[in-house]
């Protein structure tokens, strides 16, 4: 599926099958979930993207003529020697490419990507299941890492990164408190069938003081809403990579020693750090399922806030090839 230009539907295009360079994989791919990055790059809100371009980055694949299974992320590339590739933040990397934005991602049958930013995955793991953690689910281990030891944590925007990171931050022996749209009851049942120990909407201020609070939703208005709900010397992180601009607020609500920041992209070290985690907890992501062609669909049910979990992409070869394998294997006891 490929993007012409931001704000216009994708459009199925036969593309050659693409040639790794030298140290990268050619890939089959299995499966690709939807990111709200993808969103923000279709609209126009990311204003870089190579053009045209194929997006997903978050994609389970069969490294082409071997027998391995593996995962591509969000980032696809750094120069491995700039300041703060040295210094373990190669997530802020200047010349840093990333997959379905620089580089061509997911949203297809084939793909390439460097084989030094590709994830071994969890054994089992569906390909449809495993691929919201690699971006969903490592964005939302990175941002979770910044709230520190916080035990009641509150999270804005119950969507793909929050209905897993949930599953971590109760593991961790945290309490959960979830913020919805307003008036968004389904979503909000949804927090609390995962764990949450309060679900309301981001118009309701939490039944007590947090110590951490995190971001999802790409609305600034947030910033000082979370802000009044955490207490002195409490964290807001922002997990989002675009957000609407945050609405001036009165210094007393920073003041107190809070804390605002932000988290940007991720690192290999996340990525080994959440996947090695994940069948510990074990964390089960909740997914809705769409062909290829079907990504426009997946991405307006993502807009309108219409999918409780993950959406994710299956090419239409392997949903067959799947569907037959099932037809044949033998029934259960």
């Amino acid at each position: 599926m490929l993007l012409d230009a931001p704000g216009k539907p994708l459009r199925p295009a036969e593309l050659p099958e693409p040639e790794p360079s030298s140290g990268e994989l050619l890939l089959r791919v299995r499966a690709c979930a939807v990111c709200r990055t993808d969103l923000h790059i279709v609209d126009g809100e990311l204003t870089r993207p190579k053009l045209p371009l194929v997006p997903g980055h978050m994609i389970v694949a069969d490294v082409v003529g071997e027998e391995r299974r593996v995962g591509v992320p969000w980032l696809g590339w750094t120069d491995g020697e700039c300041a703060y590739c040295v210094a373990d933040l190669e997530n802020l990397c200047d010349r840093a490419q990333f997959t379905g934005y620089d580089r061509d991602g997911g949203f297809a049958e084939y793909a390439v990507a460097d084989e030094r930013f590709c994830f071994a995955l969890p054994e089992g793991y569906a390909d449809l299941e495993v691929a919201p953690l690699l971006c969903s689910g490592l964005i939302g281990y990175r941002a979770l890492r910044f709230t520190g030891d916080a035990p009641r944590l509150g999270l804005y925007g119950f969507g793909a990164s929050a209905h897993i990171i949930v599953q971590v931050a109760l593991h961790q022996g945290r309490r959960v408190f979830a913020f919805t749209r307003p008036g968004d009851t389904e979503g909000q049942e949804f927090a609390r069938e995962l764990g949450a120990e309060w679900a309301g909407g981001s118009d309701q201020s939490p039944p007590e003081e947090l110590d951490a609070a995190i971001i999802f939703a790409p609305v600034g208005a947030l910033v000082p809403t979370a802000l009044r709900a955490v207490r002195k010397a409490g964290t807001v992180v922002c997990a989002g990579i675009h957000m609407s601009d945050i609405p001036a607020f009165p210094y007393e609500l920073l003041w107190g020693e809070r804390v605002v920041r932000s988290v940007a992209n991720l690192t290999r070290r996340d990525g080994e750090e959440f996947l090695a985690l994940a069948p510990r907890v074990p964390v089960r992501t909740q997914i809705r399922s769409f062909a290829l062609e079907e990504a426009n669909e997946a991405i307006d049910h993502l807009r309108r806030g219409e999918v409780h979990g993950s959406a994710v992409l299956q090419p239409t070869v392997v949903e067959q090839l799947d569907r037959d394998l099932r037809m044949h294997l033998p029934p259960d006891p």
